[in-house]
């Protein structure tokens, strides 16, 4: 397996379940390498728990046939596998698209504005939406691009007025602030927003809380529950700009906290957000607690 990011680290552990003997080489010195360093340090603690021979800080050199194998040499060694699965990005499909007879460039992702209309081409008549853009690469954030496109493109050819101001009706403005991704590893990561080093790099004073998920609903979701979670909070606005969770069925947490983010939700407003005892989500009642108290 060549690459540490969320397909490498999903379909890792999904072979090894499957009975594989698997080899991660991942360049970074943590897999999940954009998202929160806890949240990768986790991931490879378990990776590395069933069994997965995780290679960090590695590059793959050369890869040759060898009869029915296949020889890969990793720095100083060589290694011998069956199969080879690369797992190292994407790049949008606009090779064979025709772009080139606008002016564009194939192969490139389509640059567009906040209501989908591609830039450089002139007029407003070539819109794009999801993958091809390059800007969120997320199945659900493809789809929240085509509803902007699709209400931009209604409007404008009704001669309505077009809201393209930030968190508008015609303007993905999410893209920029609040991306929520799941990564469904075991455990599973769940963020959305800036990590910390994001925040600090986009000029914010942040102060960051850190909690272990020990609340009296995850004893209920699994039996020995392990988790963390950590929100990032922009001290100006004393709102959410990043929220990170690690742990079994953490998907189920992050639609709070991509709510929270999106409507910039106060957190003396958030401490007023009840959960239902006995759920995992009584997180949401520490993680206020914790910032009030300058834990």
């Amino acid at each position: 397996m060549l690459g540490g990011g969320v397909v490498g680290c999903e379909l890792g552990q999904a072979f090894r379940r499957l009975g594989s003997e698997v080899v991660l080489v991942a360049q970074g010195p943590r897999p999940l390498p954009s998202m929160e360093a806890f949240a990768g340090e986790r991931v490879a603690a378990a990776l590395r728990a069933e069994g997965i021979d995780l290679r960090l800080d590695s590059s793959l050199d050369s890869v040759a046939p060898d009869g029915d194998t296949i020889t890969l040499h990793v720095g100083d060694e060589t290694i011998t596998v069956d199969e080879l699965l690369i797992a190292t990005g994407r790049r949008p499909r606009t090779a064979d698209v025709g772009v080139e007879t606008v002016g564009l460039e194939p192969g490139k992702p389509l640059e567009v504005d906040d209501s989908g209309l591609v830039t450089g081409v002139g007029g407003q008549w070539l819109y794009a939406a999801g993958d091809v853009t390059g800007r969120a690469p997320l199945t659900h954030q493809g789809k929240y691009a085509a509803r902007i496109v699709g209400a931009v493109i209604g409007a404008r050819a009704a001669g309505g007025d077009v809201d393209t101001a930030p968190w508008g009706e015609h303007s993905s403005t999410a893209d920029h602030v609040a991306v929520p991704q799941v990564v469904f590893t075991d455990p599973e990561v769940a963020a959305v927003g800036r990590t910390e080093r994001q925040a600090r790099d986009a000029g914010i004073d942040v102060r960051v809380v850190d909690l272990p998920i020990a609340v009296a609903g995850s004893s209920l979701q699994a039996d020995g529950y392990d988790g963390a979670a950590r929100i990032v909070v922009d001290e100006a606005r004393g709102v959410l700009v990043g929220v990170t969770f690690v742990g079994q069925d953490t998907a189920e947490l992050l639609h709070a906290a991509t709510i929270a983010i999106t409507g910039e939700v106060p957190l003396h407003r958030l401490w007023h957000a009840v959960p239902a005892y006995p759920t995992i989500s009584e997180v949401w009642l520490r993680l206020p607690e914790a910032y009030r108290s300058g834990t």
